[in-house]
């Protein structure tokens, strides 16, 4: 099974915390993935790569995007669709600096809505600049995630960007430090939305977490 790149299909973008905790509390029982990161980390870009282009838009103003955008879609063997609908989430940045407090307040509300509410069967993927890893930012993220059970996968974007060898080398040295650091964090990933590398093994990572899923639910 893989991803059927061209099946997602916009459902929703709710900005409303009640109208999200609503239609969360409805559904339960659906498998799916989030992506959520800093913003300005290629999230967008990694979201179209994976599942086909134009599916998340990108902002002029980084930073200033704060729905949630809900999308279904499909899994094929490339002969038949898997019968289940999935659900992917793209879910607004966080840690801009120029974002008003008042932003930041209604952020925190649908976030912490978002991830009090939503299914436990989403996997959560957190993407991060490989150039700039596990900033403050990225850090207090990973530690309002540690008290739920997700099924949590840490990505570095943008590895095309590292032109030296030393600091491919030293990202891949400080592996160790994050899953003592993050014990939720099941896998890293290191990967160029762009170029494409790594997003394989990442592609099967969320293809293998949504069938476990529904043998589950």
């Amino acid at each position: 099974m893989e991803i059927l790149r061209g099946s997602a299909t916009f459902r929703y973008g709710m900005s409303n915390p009640e109208q999200l905790v609503g239609w969360l509390e409805e559904n339960q029982d659906i498998a799916g993935v989030s992506f959520v990161g800093r913003s300005n980390v290629g999230k967008s870009s990694m979201i179209n790569a994976l599942f086909g282009k134009g599916v998340a838009r990108t902002s002029n103003t980084p930073g200033r995007t704060r729905e949630i955008n809900i999308f279904s879609f499909k899994l094929s063997d490339g002969k038949e669709e898997h019968p289940k609908d999935f659900w992917l989430f793209d879910l607004p940045g966080y840690g801009h600096a120029q974002v008003s407090k008042e932003m930041s307040r209604q952020w925190d509300v649908l976030m912490n809505d978002f991830f009090t509410h939503c299914s436990p069967a989403l996997q959560m993927i957190n993407i991060q600049d490989s150039r700039h890893p596990n900033q403050d930012a990225d850090q207090r993220f990973q530690q309002y995630l540690k008290p739920f059970d997700f099924s949590t996968t840490l990505v570095f974007n943008k590895m095309d960007k590292l032109k030296k060898q030393k600091e491919r080398a030293a990202l891949n040295k400080i592996k160790p430090e994050l899953f003592k650091a993050y014990k939720w964090v099941k896998d890293i990933h290191f990967v160029s939305a762009e170029k494409g590398d790594g997003l394989k093994a990442l592609h099967d990572s969320i293809v293998t977490h949504l069938l476990q899923s529904v043998a589950e639910i």
